[in-house]
Order: C-alpha cells, then structure tokens, then sequence
C-alpha cells in the first residue's frame, strides 16, 4: 500500500469558484477516488489562499475586515465544492497558525544558510492609498508605442515587455492617483544558487511532464533571477521575522506562504486526527529524510508552473524539507471552443451550473476530456448534453434499466447461480487492469472510452439475446434469468470503474445492487445467486432548455455579481473583441462557417461490409461499415424507400464518424452516411471509387 498526499492549487480568497476552476479540483478528485479504490491510503488537503494587496482591498472595498472577507469567501468555495463532490479530507486557509508557523521556519532555515539578502527597490507609490503598487494596479501609456491604458509590465497592443516606472502618464487604479517614484528595502530568495539543483530536478524521476520540462529549460537558458519575497505595509498577510527594530513592517508576499499552504493543512488534519485510528505523521510525508517513504503530488494550472516547479522545490531544498514527488500541470478550459465569455454566459458559475445540471454530468465530461497532456478542454455545450445523454444514460444505465425488471418481476430479483457468459465477464474484468492505469497515469478520456466500450460489449450482448422476445416464449425462464444475470454483472463492473467519476450514481447503484464493496478489487467477483433491489431512475438526460437557461442565467448573475478583485499574480481576463451580434437583426454572418467549424467534422471512406432491412422501420436500412477501425461501426440511415440492401453492399461511401453515437429504437446508430438530393424525392449515396482507402480521412 503506498501512503500518497495530494494537494490541489489553493484558490483565491477574493471571488467565486467558475467551471474553469472545477477542472483542476474535478481531475483531482477523481484521481484520489481512483487510486483509494485501488487500496492505497491517499490524502487530499486544500485551503483558501487568503492573504495579498487584493484581498486588503476586497475587504475595504466591502466594509468588512479581510478576516470577515475571507471566511465569507470560504464558506463560499467549501458549499461549491460540496455540490461537485469534491471529497477533501481537510480544506483549510493560509490565513491559519499552522502556516504562519511552518512560513516563519522555512523562511529562518533560509536565511542561516545564506539563501536571503536585501536589496534597495524603487517603486511607483500611491500617496492617497499610502502603499507601493504591484504592476496589475498601475496603467499609463505605453512607452513604445503609446498605445493608452496598459498595465505596468507590459503593453497588450505591441506585446513590449517593461517596468511599471517606465510608464508614460501612470496611475494608480486604485485611486487614479499620478503614483510617485519610492525607494524601501526588499527581501530576496536566491534563487540562482539552486540551478542545478532544479536542472536536474525537473528532470528526474517523471517529476513533470514533459512539456513542463522543456518550457523550464527556456527559463534556465534567460536564466534565473533572485525571488522577490517582501511587501511593505499596508498587506495583509505574515510579517517577516527577525527583521531590524528600525525598518518599517515587512510582509511575506502572498506566493511565498500560499505553497505552504499544503503543509499547513495536512498538518491542522494531523492535529484533528492525533490519537485516532486514521492518525497521521506530519514527518513521515514532509521530513527530508522520508522522500522515498511517501508520496507528495500537487495537481497546478500551467500558468503557475513557475512557482510550483522552480521557487517551490528550491525553498523546501533549501530549508530541509522533502521536495513533491510529482507537480501535474493542466490547460485551461474553453466553452464552445471560445475563451469563458459573461456576454455569451459561457464564464459559468458553479453555483449557477449547480442550479440547472446535475454535477456529475460534468465530471464524466471533463473526465472525457482529460488526458496527462498540459492541453485546454474543450466544454461544447452541445457535445456535452449527447455525451452525457449517450454514454451514461443510453449506454451504462439502461443495461441496468432493461433487465431489472425482469429479474425482479419473475425472478422476485435473484440472479442466475452460475454465469452464463463468463468469457465475456472475464474480459471486462481483465479490461479493468487497463482502466486503473489509465486513471493512474491521469489518462482519464482513455479509461472513459475503455469503460464505454464494455458498455457497448454488454448492450450488444442484451440485443443479440433480446430477452424481451425469450421472455414471450415458453420454456425459456432460465435463459432470461441467465441473460439479464450476465447484463447485470456487467452494469456492477461498469459501476466499480465508473466510481472515481460518478461517486453519487454509484452511490445509488450499490443499493440498487444491494452490494457495499465497489473496489477495484471487487471486480473479480461475480454476482451469483444474488438478490437486487427494484430499480429506481438512476439518471436523468440532459435537456437542451436546461442548459440555455444555465447560460441565460450566467448573463444576468455575472452582469449583477460583483467582479473579483485583480489579484497581484493575474491581471484580468482581455474584454471579449468579437463583434457583438443583434439577435433582433438579420443574421448577421450567423450563415456562415470558418474553416476550423469545417474541420470539426471527421469524414472518412467506409465500406459497406452488410446493409439489410430494419424488421418494423419502413424508412431505415442498417448498415455494418468498416471505417479502419478495430470493430465495424453499426449507422442507419432512413433511404429504405431509395435503394435495395443489394444495391449498396460492397459499396464504398462516405461516414461521418465523430458525431455522438445516437440511441434509437432499433439500436445505437454509430455515424452518418453522406447523401444528396431532396428527402422527400430522391436521395442519392455519394459513392467513391474503389482505389479510395478505407479508413482515409476526406481532406
């Protein structure tokens, strides 16, 4: 059994959590669902980055002290994260004396062995506010371009890179205010003296992904610059330690302690659990000495790979500490292939999400999605409800709803003694060996398209046997019960791999199967001669008026919520310059596609390796296509009226193969066959010639 911490980016105090965010603490959660199941004993701690310039001025801002801030705010992210099934064993705050202590020691441990020295700083400083001005609160004019209103470091327009002071007509955005040139003393962390330390850090034992990596490296070769690690008051956060009787207060920048954050909230869950049988060792997962012992693992956004990959192992090196084992940096999330937009209502809200859609539709989604690369997702409201609608509802929870009753109205829900099919149980048991290492290794869109292909495995399964035709017949009880016993089988395998993603449906599906063990190592065992619940809807498809009215509604709350303040780390989001579109008017452009909306659409040569009838549908032909694949693909197509079976098998055609497969009444059609011609007239196949290779991608 390994002993694993595992630790997500700490949110800031000072506003509401979006689906961007979810994405990260979503990954996570599943991770740490994933590997538990697995049998090892994993630990998943967080907290509110609660101190900064940004947070003092939320609070003023709002008449109440930053202590009143940030507990509203955290109350706010815990409920948040609640309502996704975020499960972590202790959610804490910087603002907290475990963090002050732990600051206050890695920082003296610096300081004795020389990593920290001082240094003369100028800075723009805001006479009405009385307090020095990071870059995100000074704008002016561009110095080499004149563009007007740019931020302090560097021009949106000409992309220069600058200091705040080599601004033209400045000002504060705090007070507008013409800020003024002050020298104070600041405190550094030598960062240079951990070079090679890093260099061969970053790239030893699969510390980082690749691509991490290699963008470090660009920073080693501009090479590495002392760490500025000091604010001036007025700040909200820790004052420096041990600093001259003379100086004016110092305070630790906001990124020195949130880090520390981790070890402050696994040490307050070590203190609430001392004496209990779940106890835990600080030392045994911080303490230098124990790096090979236990595992430490930060799950980041690649915009703050900086901090986690370089400044974060180098302070823990430098005080004697143990460094993570593993730092997984993700993308960011885009909506409808665009960037969060609040005038498109696509900057969602949690909570609003949470008002309209069930949060686990969203977990399967972004799970769908995810991989161990530090690439964006894509949340495609449309693909998202088929998705969701296909795979869990059509696929996984209809095994369960279409045999159910069979078993419990003429079986009073006793499963079958022996297995009838146990080749093929064994094979979504083996497949489930895949599915773990998926998941380890974060290849969570992987492990979704294994578990979905058992799920086809087992509908395929129930359509060849069709127990609803046996089950008219007579002296065929047993072979129903054997049928619906196997599918049901299935459906609890489905639900072992599927509890990392989904932990309420799963939830709902133990007392349905009435089993308490849905383990990894559970799958091994099968269910015979055992008896299940009535079964109950265990989920919902998605409606399209569900999801317009969600965006609707992020319009008007994000219209009316009040807009975070600019943290000193991150300036706000670039204003959204796609040209607004009347929906009052003609369609302006709405007609037309861009190339990227044509490349969407996968278009491969298929052969048509059956077509034949569909028994009671007077309009469809079945089709069994060979698109390249391991498997043939199953399509329907409603041209019964225009073309014999004979006429198009052994035909090559064309398919569109990554449209969501779609539930129908006869089965699951797979794909489209490309025709042309009026529906109600003619339709004619478009048909390739022979030499065309199956599989080809149409370019």
């Amino acid at each position: 059994m390994r002993e694993i911490l595992v630790t997500s980016a700490l949110p800031y105090a000072n506003g509401y959590i979006h689906l961007g965010h979810l994405v990260e603490y979503i990954q996570t959660d599943i991770w740490v669902r994933a590997m538990k199941a697995q049998g090892h004993q994993v630990t998943y701690v967080c907290a509110d980055d609660a101190h900064g310039t940004a947070i003092m001025l939320k609070a003023e801002a709002n008449g109440v002290t930053p202590e009143e801030q940030i507990a509203s705010v955290k109350a706010s992210h815990e409920a948040d994260f609640s309502k996704f099934l975020i499960n972590f064993d202790n959610y804490h705050s910087t603002h907290s004396e475990e963090n002050k202590q732990f600051s206050e020691l890695i920082y003296r441990r610096l300081n004795e062995a020389g990593h920290i020295s001082t240094k003369d700083v100028e800075q723009l400083f805001d006479p009405e506010k009385q307090l020095f001005l990071a870059d995100r609160f000074v704008k002016g004019t561009c110095p080499e371009c004149d563009s007007p209103d740019q931020y302090g470091d560097n021009c949106e327009v000409c992309g220069t890179t600058y200091d705040a002071t080599d601004l033209k007509d400045p000002h504060s955005t705090l007070s507008d205010a013409t800020p003024v040139l002050k020298t104070s003393k600041h405190y550094f962390f030598d960062l240079p003296e951990f070079e090679q330390f890093l260099q061969d850090w970053t790239r030893s034992d699969n510390r980082l992904q690749t691509s991490v990596a290699n963008k470090l490296q660009e920073w080693f070769e501009a090479g590495l610059a002392s760490w500025d690690i000091s604010r001036d008051a007025p700040y909200f956060g820790f004052q420096i330690p041990d600093t001259p009787s003379d100086e004016p207060d110092k305070y630790f920048y906001v990124w020195l302690d949130a880090p520390v954050g981790y070890m402050a909230s696994f040490k307050n869950l070590c203190d609430k659990r001392a004496g209990t049988e779940q106890a835990l060792d600080f030392d045994r997962y911080w303490a230098q000495e124990n790096e090979h012992k236990t595992e430490v693992y930060h799950f980041i956004g690649k915009d703050i790979v900086y901090f986690h990959a370089l400044f974060w192992p180098a302070m823990l090196a430098g005080s004697e500490f143990r460094t993570p084992t593993g730092v997984f940096a993700h993308g960011f999330l885009m909506v409808n292939g665009e960037k969060m937009s609040k005038s498109r209502g696509t900057f969602i809200k949690a909570e609003t999400y949470a008002e309209h859609l069930h949060p686990e539709y969203l977990r399967y989604y972004f799970a769908s999605k995810l991989s161990d690369k530090v690439e964006d997702i894509n949340l495609d409201l449309e693909d998202f409800m088929q998705k969701v609608n296909s795979d869990l509802v059509g696929k996984v929870v209809n095994i369960a709803s279409r045999s159910a009753g069979f078993l419990v109205k003429k079986y009073d829900g006793i499963l079958s003694d022996t297995c009838a099919e146990p080749r093929l149980l064994e094979d979504i048991t083996k497949t489930g060996d895949e599915i773990a290492a998926a998941y380890e290794n974060r290849e969570f869109s992987r492990a979704m398209r294994l578990i979905m292909q058992c799920a086809d495995k087992a509908n395929e399964y129930i359509d060849a046997k069709k127990p609803w035709s046996l089950a008219k017949l007579e002296g065929t009880e047993q072979e129903v019960q054997d049928v619906c016993s196997v599918a049901i089988n299935i459906f609890r395998q489905l639900m072992v791999y599927l509890a990392p993603v989904l932990p309420e449906l799963t939830a709902n599906a133990k007392e349905f199967l009435n089993i308490d063990d849905l383990s990894f190592a559970s799958r091994n065992g099968w269910l015979l001669g055992h008896k299940i619940n009535k079964f109950k809807p265990l989920m919902q498809r998605i409606e399209e008026k569900d999801i317009e009215a969600m965006v609707e509604d992020s319009k008007a709350s994000l219209v009316q919520a009040d807009t975070p303040a600019v943290t000193e780390n991150n300036k706000p989001a670039a204003k959204d310059k796609s040209p607004a579109i009347d929906a009052n008017t003609d369609a302006e452009q709405t007609d037309y596609i861009g190339i990227e909306d044509f490349a969407k659409v996968e278009m491969k040569v298929a052969k048509v390796l059956e077509c034949n009838h569909v028994e009671g549908a007077d309009k469809l032909l079945q089709f069994t296509l060979d698109v390249g694949e391991e498997k043939p693909r199953n399509v329907f197509s409603g041209i019964r009226k225009f073309y014999e079976p004979e006429q198009l098998t052994g035909k090559k055609v064309i398919c569109v193969t990554n449209l969501a497969p779609r539930k129908m009444k006869f089965g699951i059609s797979e794909g489209m066959i490309l025709s042309s011609g009026d529906p109600k007239t003619q339709l004619t196949v478009v048909t390739l010639p022979d030499n065309c290779v199956i599989g080809d991608v149409l370019a």
